[in-house]
């Protein structure tokens, strides 16, 4: 786990995250992406001692054109996101940690010693912010009884029997029924929405701050039901248990509706260390989805 000034022909490194004030020996043992070593760049300057988190890497596994391939493979995908967060889990239950999106890539460790000066002050500003925090994730999804449009009331009994000419009036009532569905369809769906907005007002009030993430891929949550929230939220250390209860008893409000509270997490969704000088980045939020 020391500094590697170069790697060689047809390798690179490899990102996790960038940690403050870590101690080496936290990584003892780690392995990261495809089962590489974990090892660290550590720079010291005016933002402290900021551990760049690499593993050196092959081009063929993790260069540009194989990548666009790999992250296409749910199974890699989820493999690669799983060793990500596992080495940067380990570190920030060490010390402030800045994750950065999977398959982030550089030339070599002195580009990442580069990154590490260039953008301290950056990074400082970033682990100021989520030191003594975590993230924690919240997904709500809707169950048959919340979509199924209200039942439409009987019609009462005419007096008598209305006339009627050709074959006019059967369609028309088929037209009307049909509108009838629709409108009550559309009620329904608005009152999920609703419902969903409500849970995350009610939560987002708790944390720090909060961060809605598009609905996740069925084929990565193997859950039943409509997602209407997946949502994040960055939470002091001690107010995870109220926000918690909190979820929990949004989730028993409304029947049909399943809340599912996930964390604590490394603060994906709060921290944007992105270096667009990175020669390839990955998959970000897809990605992250593959473990939460």
């Amino acid at each position: 786990m020391t500094d590697h000034d170069t790697v060689g022909d047809g390798l690179a490194v490899y990102l996790y995250g960038v940690a403050r004030g870590l101690d080496p020996a936290v990584l003892d043992g780690a392995a990261g992406v495809g089962g590489a070593p974990v090892r660290t760049v550590v720079r010291t300057g005016a933002a402290g001692t900021l551990t760049a988190l690499v593993s050196t890497v092959r081009l063929d596994q993790y260069g540009e054109a194989a990548l666009r391939e790999n992250l296409e493979d749910l199974a890699w995908l989820e493999e690669t996101a799983r060793a990500h967060h596992d080495v940067v889990d380990r570190a920030a239950h060490a010390a402030p940690t800045a994750p950065v999106r999977i398959a982030t890539i550089y030339r070599d460790d002195a580009r990442v010693a580069q990154v590490l000066d260039e953008q301290g002050d950056r990074f400082a500003l970033a682990l100021d912010r989520v030191a003594g925090r975590a993230e924690w994730g919240v997904k709500a999804y809707a169950h048959r009884e919340a979509l199924e449009p209200a039942q439409a009331p009987e019609p009462a009994a005419p007096a008598a029997p209305e006339p009627r000419s050709g074959a006019g009036g059967a369609g028309t009532a088929y037209l009307r029924r049909r509108q009838d569905e629709r409108r009550r369809r559309a009620d329904a769906g608005r009152k999920v929405s609703e419902q969903a907005a409500a849970i995350h007002d009610g939560l987002a009030e708790l944390a720090v701050a909060a961060r809605h993430h598009p609905p996740q891929d069925p084929k990565l949550s193997g859950r039943d039901g409509v997602q209407i929230l997946n949502a994040a939220y960055l939470l002091e250390d001690g107010d995870a248990e109220a926000f918690a209860q909190a979820a929990r008893a949004a989730g028993e409000r409304w029947p049909g509706i399943e809340v599912e509270v996930t964390g604590p997490w490394p603060p994906y969704s709060f921290i944007d260390t992105t270096d667009p000088a990175a020669e390839t980045e990955g998959a970000g939020r897809a990605a992250e989805g593959a473990v939460r």
